[in-house]
């Protein structure tokens, strides 16, 4: 007995010492000041994500824990863990003397280590140092340790915290600290792991049971072992009348209660958000992983997301998002071969309203559900975007117009056309591949002259590679980085290719959104925004990224955009089936890749500009002989496949909105042009047949 006293105390013989006065000199210079982190940790917590009106998103977090004041938390529960952890906490310091000597007597008598000798506080420093280390496994295992030199690290830090915090602080960060098993951390989400209330409203027992499980979550789980809960709800309830904390009569109360489990199964993390919300969670996120407002490196930013404890207010609108989600999910069946996406993005402030796709989050793929977000870039969380065809002509006639070219410029337009050299911003593209690369029209009858809201109406393809090559690679290219394509959404960069004018670079729903409010916000390029503000469970706000807004062309151009692409969409054009029911003013273009594996229709009113994309979620499917949502289709088109669902996104998005009409320009149409076939006869500009659509 004696021997095993004397190894055992001269293990805490140094840190006691210190306590007293005692100490070396290199310990007691140890002691000076005490990290901040084990007198106020940054305990991880839960963090909340909410739509623009304060619904709630998701929940989301690393540990799942509400850090709470004492004067929030249950006096029952207080005393219920002080009275099965440490009954001597308010009458020792941190090392407990009496503690230590009853157990090593316990400890001799049976041969064991059974009976532990930790004070509470103790306890804590040990717990601080486990959250410290994280997710990291390895310092995990450090952490718990149970060596000579991490006892006595331990026990000197306990010493001087106690110096320096009242017993009730101690006490308050302990049960914000401490693991109560199945995912919960802290006693509050304990409580509403296991009763589904605020622990401020335990009753003794519920108090009791939770207390109990501290020492082995997993041995006394109240699901898995009910009776071993039970049996160890007892012992605690029995130490709370020792204790004086309650009566006899309280306590036989108490044992008669049944555990009274309601429990809350965790839930975390995007995956649990409803109505197709998940995608722009999950974008959320990768906001605040990226964004140096939320730190200068990955790690400090990974720390802010995996510490949590922030309410995030966001700009999605949920009546929108409901918009999208019905869209895409109406018009094209999870089962279907192809998927739809939406995004919306609001014209002058970036905020993103919804952000939608046919397919679920989650990690099903035999429900066809997954986590790659199809309206986003990859860097973002997204795949590598998609072909958006002859939705990118938009952007060669912006840079054409801000080149001082005419809203009525003409080109020849043939049927079929041989790049021709164009400038770069390097040098110059030459087309020398042996034959020469010909880029024809979507139909045989559609040849020139068109002049540009004609041929934006028809979507002819050598018109626009007519305009490239006048205007020059560059420009094009300089405007497109002005409305926000910087790189594809892979993030490649850009090339500088004359079929760059027919959208063969791959871009996302969110990327072509923006440029399309732009074109909606008189030529206001703003950087979307999916976070409003940030504060913290205390109510501290946390600063956001800055919305970011700048002219990135002249308002005479976007009148003059919003008058060619308003063209698309009336009489002859190639979405002039997609008016809204409530017939207000609308503006958009469509776009079908190559082989038909992409289709889009992107478009705006003044409030709102949204857009669509259609096709395989990997790119790989032909959209011709195909079915979708119950519907054989020869071949898509950006009018017969993604515009409907840009209908009934936009009717439902918009209905009770007032109307508002788009900034026009006042451009002549073409002169009738001669008809071949007869002498002196003249006719209206060529059109192309319905079901040649582009």
């Amino acid at each position: 007995m004696s021997v095993v006293s004397g190894v055992l105390l001269a293990g805490i013989a140094l840190p006691a010492a210190g306590g007293i006065g005692l100490a070396a000199k290199d310990t007691a210079e140890g002691f000076d000041e005490v990290p901040d982190d084990f007198k106020t940790p940054p305990l991880t917590q839960a963090t909340q994500i909410f739509d623009a009106r304060g619904g709630l998103i998701a929940k989301v977090y690393e540990r799942d824990r509400t850090v709470i004041t004492a004067d929030q938390m249950s006096p029952l529960m207080r005393q219920a863990q002080v009275d099965i952890e440490d009954a001597r906490f308010y009458e020792h310091g941190a090392v407990d003397l009496k503690g230590v000597l009853r157990a090593i007597s316990k400890n001799a008598e049976s041969g064991t280590t059974a009976q532990g000798a930790s004070t509470l506080t103790q306890q804590y420093v040990k717990n601080v140092n486990v959250e410290q280390a994280g997710d990291d496994r390895d310092a995990v295992l450090e952490a718990q340790r149970k060596t000579l030199g991490r006892k006595i690290q331990e026990l000197k830090v306990a010493i001087k915290l106690e110096e320096d915090l009242p017993k009730e602080q101690i006490l308050t960060n302990y049960l914000n600290i401490t693991y109560y098993g199945n995912g919960a951390y802290g006693v509050e989400a304990a409580s509403r792991r296991y009763f589904g209330k605020s622990n401020k409203d335990l009753t003794v027992a519920e108090a009791a049971m939770l207390a109990g499980l501290v020492q082995n979550p997993s041995q006394y789980d109240p699901k898995l072992h009910p009776q071993a809960a039970q049996n160890r709800r007892d012992t605690v309830i029995d130490k709370m009348v020792e204790n004086k904390h309650i009566t006899a009569d309280q306590a036989k109360e108490a044992k008669a209660a049944p555990l009274g489990l309601n429990y809350q199964a965790p839930q975390n993390g995007c995956i649990t958000a409803q109505a197709g919300m998940g995608f722009f969670c999950d974008y959320v996120r990768h906001v605040v992983k990226q964004d140096p407002a939320f730190g200068k490196s990955a790690d400090e930013r990974k720390k802010v997301w995996n510490t949590g404890g922030l309410n995030i207010h966001t700009t999605l609108d949920p009546d929108k998002q409901a918009a999208a989600q019905n869209a895409v999910t109406t018009n094209v069946r999870v089962t279907d071969s192809v998927s739809a996406a939406v995004s919306m993005v609001e014209p002058g402030t970036g905020k993103i309203l919804a952000m939608a796709q046919t397919r679920p989050y989650g990690l099903l793929k035999d429900k066809n559900q997954t986590v790659v977000n199809l309206n986003v870039d990859s860097a973002m969380g997204g795949g590598n975007g998609f072909q958006p065809g002859s939705t990118f002509k938009p952007v060669v006639a912006a840079a054409a117009l801000e080149a001082g070219l005419p809203a009525t410029q003409e080109y020849s337009s043939p049927n079929k056309l041989e790049y021709p050299t164009m400038k770069t911003c390097e040098g110059t593209w030459k087309n020398e591949a042996r034959p020469k690369t010909v880029v024809p029209n979507e139909s045989a009858n559609e040849k020139g002259p068109y002049q540009l809201k004609e041929a934006m109406a028809l979507s002819v393809n050598t018109y626009f590679v007519q305009m490239e090559q006048e205007i020059g690679l560059c420009a094009v290219k300089q405007m497109a980085n002005k409305l926000g394509i910087t790189t594809r959404a892979s993030g490649k960069p850009l090339e500088e290719v004359p079929a760059m004018a027919l959208g063969v670079e791959e871009m996302s729903p969110l990327t072509m959104a923006n440029v399309y409010a732009t074109f909606a916000a008189q030529g206001t390029y703003c950087a979307p925004i999916a976070i409003n503000k940030i504060t913290t469970v205390d109510g501290k706000d946390v600063p956001v990224p800055a919305g970011h807004c700048e002219q990135a062309f002249s308002e005479s151009t976007a009148r003059a955009l919003n008058t060619v692409l308003n063209g698309v969409t009336e009489n002859n054009g190639t979405g002039a089936a997609l008016n809204l029911e409530d017939n207000r003013q609308i503006a958009g273009k469509t776009g079908t890749s190559d082989h038909k594996k992409a289709a889009w229709f992107n478009g705006y009113t003044p409030q709102l500009a949204t857009a669509v994309w259609l096709g395989g979620p990997d790119g790989g499917v032909e959209m011709r002989d195909i079915t979708i949502n119950g519907k054989h289709r020869t071949e898509v088109f950006g009018a017969d496949g993604p515009g409907p669902i840009w209908r009934d996104a936009m009717d439902q998005a918009l209905k009770g909105t007032p109307k508002q009409s788009l900034p026009m320009a006042d451009i002549p149409d073409p002169a009738p042009r001669p008809n071949p076939t007869s002498t002196g006869a003249t006719t209206a500009p060529a059109t192309t047949p319905p079901a040649q659509q582009h």
